[in-house]
């Protein structure tokens, strides 16, 4: 595997990440076994599992383009943790 494409739910707690799924009309169970979905944490404990699977690029679709907060929560949590 080189690459793969994933859709990206993140939230700061439980709550946060509920309402990010119900806005793209998607189900956090669902979004947390196919696609990288959680708190920070998880996003990056995910992509990790990915990278050592032998991945060396991970597509991330952000569906709810609107939500600049979750841009800026991935920003600023997940992205300066991976490598």
């Amino acid at each position: 595997m080189t690459s793969s494409a994933l859709v990206l739910c993140v939230g700061k707690d439980e709550a946060e990440l509920a309402r990010r799924a119900a806005a793209i009309g998607r189900e956090v169970g669902e979004l947390r076994a196919h696609g990288v979905a959680g708190t920070p944490a998880e996003a990056v404990d995910v992509l990790g599992r990915y990278a050592e699977a032998g991945a060396q690029r991970v597509y991330l679709q952000v569906l709810d383009l609107a939500d600049l907060d979750h841009l800026d929560l991935v920003a600023s949590e997940v992205a300066p943790q991976l490598g």
